[in-house]
C-alpha cells in the first residue's frame, strides 16, 4: 500500500537518551506515565537457562502476560518430550508465581511448534497443538481443542476503556519459504502473490475480529516480525502480499489503535510505518529474548526501525492511557533496567 508522509506524536528513548522530540508538549513523561492497563510480553525462553526476568515482569504489575512464541525449545516430533519441555518451564518458581497472579495467553513459534522454521508441512502439528493448549490450561472441552491452529482473541474491559488482544498463528498454515541461493541470507521474499502466512480460515477470522472490534486498542500478536523485512530470516516480508493484505485490512476495518507485538529474533526493536487511510502509525514492537539473545549482533537493515536495536535479555511492556489514547512501550531487562522507550499517541 502507498505510504503517507504523516507526522505523528512520538518519542523514542534509548538508555535515557532522547532520540526524537514530541510534537505535543502535553505528552506525559514515559517514566511517570499513567497506566490504565499494562501488557507484558516476551519470547525465546529456555527453562535450562536461568530465568532471571520473572520477578521484574511481576514488578511491572501487568494485567496480562503474553507469550510471543519459542516459549520452550523442543524441536521434536515426540509429544512426550514436548510435554516434558513445557513441564520444565512450569516448574520455574518465578513463572509459577506470575501464572498464579496474572492471566497468561499467547502463541507459539517454530521451536515450541516442533520444527525449526516449520510451517504447514509439520506432520505433528495437530498433536503439538494439544500439548500447547495443555500448557495454557485450556479446558478439554474448549472449542479451541477442535480448531486448527492456536489463534484466539481476548477482550479486556475496564472502566476506562477496552483492549482486544488478537493472537495469531504464523505456523500452522504458513506455506514454504523461498531459500536465498544468491546471497548469504537464509531466505528471500516469495514471488508476489505466492504463499500465505495465516491461511484462508485464519484470514477470515481475523477480518471478523477487526471489523467487529469496538475496543480502544487492538493488539496483534505475531510470533514473527511483520515490518522488518531485510534480514533474510523469517518475517512476514517473505510474503509481501500478506503484508499488503494486513495493512489493507487494518485500514478497511477502521479498528482503533492497532499494534503488532512480535518475537523470534533474539533482539528487541521498534519498527513503525504509515498506512494510507489510517490516522495513526502501525508499530511492530519486537521483544526477544527472555533467556538468550543475539549477543554478537553487529547490525542489519530495517527500513522501519525507530531508535536502536537492543541485544540484552529483556521483555516488553505496553502501558495504556485511555483518556489520552497514549501508549508507552518499554524494553525492560534484568533488575528492572529500562533499555528502550517509545511513546506514541493514537489520536
Amino acid at each position: 500500500m502507498k505510504k503517507l508522509p504523516i507526522v505523528f506524536n512520538s518519542v523514542f528513548i534509548l538508555l535515557g537518551v532522547v532520540l526524537g522530540q514530541a510534537q505535543d508538549k502535553s505528552v506525559p513523561d514515559a517514566r511517570v506515565e499513567k497506566a490504565d492497563f499494562t501488557i507484558a510480553f516476551g519470547s525465546c525462553n529456555k527453562s535450562t537457562i536461568p530465568n532471571v526476568l520473572w520477578d521484574d515482569i511481576l514488578n511491572t504489575h501487568p494485567d496480562v502476560w503474553i507469550w510471543g512464541g519459542d516459549n520452550v525449545y523442543a524441536d521434536t516430533n515426540d509429544m512426550h518430550k514436548l510435554q516434558q519441555f513445557y513441564k520444565s518451564q512450569d516448574s520455574i518458581l518465578g513463572y509459577q508465581k506470575l501464572r498464579a497472579e496474572v492471566p497468561v495467553i499467547g502463541t507459539w513459534d517454530d521451536h515450541d511448534y516442533g520444527l525449526n522454521d516449520g510451517g504447514v508441512e509439520y506432520a505433528f502439528k495437530k498433536e503439538s497443538q494439544q500439548v500447547f493448549l495443555d500448557f495454557f490450561k485450556i479446558a478439554k472441552d474448549s472449542p479451541r481443542r477442535k480448531q486448527e491452529g492456536v489463534y484466539a482473541a481476548h477482550t479486556y474491559d475496564t472502566p476506562e476503556g477496552s483492549i482486544k488482544v488478537i493472537v495469531l498463528d504464523t505456523r500452522y498454515f504458513r506455506t514454504a519459504l523461498t531459500k536465498d541461493t544468491e546471497t548469504k541470507k537464509r531466505t528471500k521474499p516469495n514471488t508476489y502473490g505466492e504463499g500465505t502466512v495465516l491461511g484462508a480460515a485464519q484470514w477470515e477470522w481475523l477480518a471478523k475480529e477487526l471489523n467487529s472490534s469496538t475496543a480502544d486498542f487492538n493488539i496483534l500478536v505475531s510470533s514473527i516480525q511483520v515490518l522488518s523485512n531485510k534480514h533474510g530470516f523469517e518475517t512476514w516480508g517473505n510474503f509481501p502480499h500478506e503484508v499488503d493484505k494486513l495493512e489493507q485490512l487494518i485500514a478497511d476495518s477502521k479498528a482503533k489503535g492497532v499494534v503488532v507485538l512480535s518475537g523470534d529474533r533474539h533482539i528487541s526493536e521498534f519498527s513503525k510505518t504509515t498506512i494510507a487511510g489510517v490516522g495513526y502509525p502501525l508499530i511492530d514492537f519486537t521483544s526477544s529474548g527472555l533467556t538468550h539473545v543475539y549477543s554478537s549482533y553487529s547490525g542489519e537493515e530495517n527500513p522501519y526501525r525507530v531508535g536502536e536495536v537492543v541485544a540484552e535479555v529483556s521483555f516488553g511492556t505496553l502501558t495504556f492511557n485511555f483518556e489520552t489514547s497514549h501508549v508507552v512501550f518499554k524494553m525492560i531487562g534484568d533488575k528492572g533496567k529500562v533499555l528502550g522507550i517509545l511513546e506514541q499517541g493514537f489520536k
